[in-house]
């Protein structure tokens, strides 16, 4: 007799941490997306420099695009779907880095 639960395995939990790591990017990439939304509304209104049409329209689109990639990794539960999380990370950081650093 004991508790019934479930058996976690090393890999499984790689992957839960892989997918929850890009889970927390797709969600701070939305989070820009809003704040920077935000501050063009502040900015038009006051009339300050504010954030350009075109960097606003782009991370709003990418913040949809990495919703709906994130949401279908989640939604595969085999190693396609880890590897697709992995690859939704890379590009985020790649993507920010390239807009907000060079």
């Amino acid at each position: 007799m004991g508790i019934p639960g479930t058996v976690t395995h090393p890999r499984s939990r790689r992957r839960s941490l892989v997918r929850g790591l890009s889970g927390v990017l797709v969600g701070g990439l939305v989070a820009l997306a809003l704040v920077l939304l935000a501050g063009w509304f502040y900015a038009d209104r006051t009339g300050l420099p504010g954030p350009g049409a075109g960097m606003l329209v782009g991370h709003l689109v990418a913040a949809a695009a990495a919703v709906a990639a994130q949401v279908w990794a989640d939604r595969r539960t085999d190693r396609v779907g880890t590897l697709a999380a992995l690859a939704l990370g890379g590009v985020l950081v790649g993507g920010l880095t390239l807009v907000w650093l060079f």
